[in-house]
C-alpha cells in the first residue's frame, strides 16, 4: 500500500513530501515537470500500447510553479508558468520519482 502524503510544500525550487510512514522527498521542480505524465508530454497510447512520445520544448517558464492544489484523495495538480497545468500526478506517482524511497 502506498503511504499517504502528510504535508506537502514547495521549498525554492524543489517540491517536498513529508508521508505518512515517516519518509520525507525533496524533488527538483525542473525533474518533477519533464516527468509530467499527461497526455501533452507523453503522448496517447493506441490500444496495443503503442504510441510516439511528443517532442516537449521546455523555457525557463516551464520549470516555474505558480499554483498547485490536489486532486481528489488521489493526485497532485501542478500548474506552471508557461501555462500548462494538465499533469495530474497520483500519489504513487510521487513516490516512485523518489529513487530513495522505501
Amino acid at each position: 500500500m502506498t503511504p499517504q502524503i502528510k504535508q506537502l510544500q514547495i521549498i525554492g525550487k524543489e517540491l517536498a513530501i513529508a508521508w505518512s510512514d515517516g519518509h520525507e522527498t525533496f524533488l527538483l521542480l525542473k525533474d518533477v515537470r519533464k516527468a509530467c505524465p499527461c497526455a501533452v508530454c507523453n503522448g496517447e497510447p493506441d490500444v496495443l500500447g503503442r504510441g510516439d512520445k511528443p517532442e516537449v520544448k521546455h523555457t525557463d517558464a516551464s520549470f516555474d510553479l505558480t499554483s498547485h492544489e490536489f486532486v481528489g484523495g488521489y493526485g497532485w495538480q501542478p500548474k506552471w508558468a508557461d501555462g500548462h497545468s494538465t499533469g495530474i500526478f497520483s500519489v504513487g506517482y510521487l513516490r516512485r520519482l523518489d529513487s530513495s524511497a522505501p
